[in-house]
């Protein structure tokens, strides 16, 4: 029966967001009837809810703004820009599709999804004229590699709220999510474009000269800044779990912490760049309120989280996978997956089968694997439902069935290859 109310949950919230709704109202409102249906007090509900807004955002808000602020102050000062003309020249015009790969993983990292989205896309339209080649085989590695750092990689919304709830390590998913990224976003983004497009690759120009170079920053400079919370944080978190205790190692746990790692990183930023302190903080200010609305939809999404777990329903999905012997992660794949193809939001899925599946973490698998069993499963699958998949679509001007054959099936790819990944990591566990 309690399963059964959490389905109804799930078809009066994929209801509301068809309604357009807007994804936080309507997570507010189904936590607070679905608590309700599931027996507990009035009083218990508003409270449950208040505790897992709290729990949600308590560690994570910080870095989300941070990073928010991180990816604008690169977007402003035109530092992803001159990365990707760098990436350009080095891999030559042969290679184009390998140089946009890799500039989406730089670019992505800092940048949220729809911020490297709309930075790409424009260089990804000069560089097909230029080059004359079609324009899917160009979008879709910017797509892939865009895809796994949101689903993969802090200081994305996602995986950064799943830490927070399954209390795991933020520099451990780093790690294992730049292991999966790469292999997974080569095979979405540059194996599967060249098995549905045949491209002419005669005639391409040897040469590339961008418009309004001059006027960038420095690659040292750009590359720094947008990659500088990356090692810090990747080089705390192997400081923290191999140096043996010391003068040293309290340093390095300093630097592990997201927080910490971002804040440096925004400092460095503007002094590196030699942004004026009012534009920098103009900057900033803008990065926080283009995120706004992500942070409320993931405070609702706790909320509803907490509303599951309070109520039991976690302890019972808990004892009915016992009975089907799958492994947690593909449990937690499973459910998440089904979650993003009802309810489009990636993140949203995300949050609402954490709550489902938390009770499971711990049973012979790591936290860290199971933020990225859920952030593959929040992948899969998209179609019209999913803002993502009308941006891939007006952007580029297709059709729907171009659509689903093209950015649907290259999701699809990287969600499952993420659980694979993330199968043969615990393997090696």
């Amino acid at each position: 029966m309690a399963l059964l109310t959490v389905l109804f949950g799930l078809i009066l919230l994929l209801a509301l967001i068809i309604k357009k709704i807007s994804p936080m109202i309507a997570l507010l409102i189904v936590s607070i009837i679905t608590g309700l249906l599931l027996g507990m007090p009035v009083g218990k509900v508003m409270a449950t809810i208040s505790t897992g807004i709290g729990g949600t955002l308590g560690s994570m808000v910080m870095v989300l703004a941070l990073g928010a602020m991180m990816g604008k102050l690169i977007e402003d000062t035109g530092a992803a820009r001159k990365i990707v003309f760098i990436l350009i020249r080095f891999f030559g015009y042969k290679n184009i599709q390998w140089a946009i790969l890799l500039t989406g993983l730089l670019v992505g990292i800092p940048l949220f999804y729809n911020a490297g989205f709309v930075v790409l896309v424009p260089l990804v339209f000069a560089i097909a004229a230029a080059t004359r080649l079609p324009l899917l085989y160009l979008a879709l590695p910017m797509a892939a590699s865009l895809s796994v750092t949101h689903g993969f990689l802090p200081p994305h919304p996602g995986p950064i709220a799943l830490a927070s709830i399954f209390k795991a390590d933020v520099g451990l998913i780093l790690i294992y999510g730049l292991i999966l990224s790469v292999p997974i976003a080569i095979a979405g983004g540059i194996v599967f474009p060249r098995l549905i497009l045949k491209s002419n690759m005669g005639d391409i120009p040897t040469t590339f000269n961008p418009e309004g170079e001059e006027l960038l920053p420095s690659g040292l400079r750009s590359f720094v800044t947008a990659l500088l919370p990356v090692v810090l944080i990747i080089v705390g978190t192997i400081g923290t779990n191999f140096l043996s205790a010391g003068a040293v190692k309290p340093l390095f746990i300093f630097l592990s912490d997201p927080t910490v790692a971002l804040l440096l990183a925004v400092l460095v930023t503007i002094l590196v760049q030699r942004i004026p302190i009012s534009k920098a903080m103009d900057s900033c200010t803008e990065g926080v309120k283009s995120i706004a609305m992500i942070i409320l939809i993931i405070a609702a999404g706790g909320a509803f989280k907490q509303v599951l777990i309070d109520s039991g329903v976690g302890d019972t999905v808990k004892a009915l996978s016992a009975s089907f012997d799958l492994s947690p992660l593909i449990l937690a794949w499973l459910i998440t997956a089904l979650l993003r193809v009802t309810l489009g939001s990636a993140t949203v899925a995300g949050l609402a089968a954490s709550g489902i599946v938390l009770p499971l973490v711990g049973e012979g698998v790591s936290p860290e694997l199971m933020v990225l069993s859920v952030g593959a499963g929040s992948l899969m699958f998209s179609h019209v439902n999913d803002t993502g998949f009308w941006m891939f679509k007006e952007y580029f001007n297709l059709s729907l069935k171009q659509t689903f054959g093209t950015w649907t099936i290259m999701e699809s790819i990287v969600s499952v290859l993420g659980l694979a990944g993330v199968l043969i990591i615990n393997q090696f566990l």
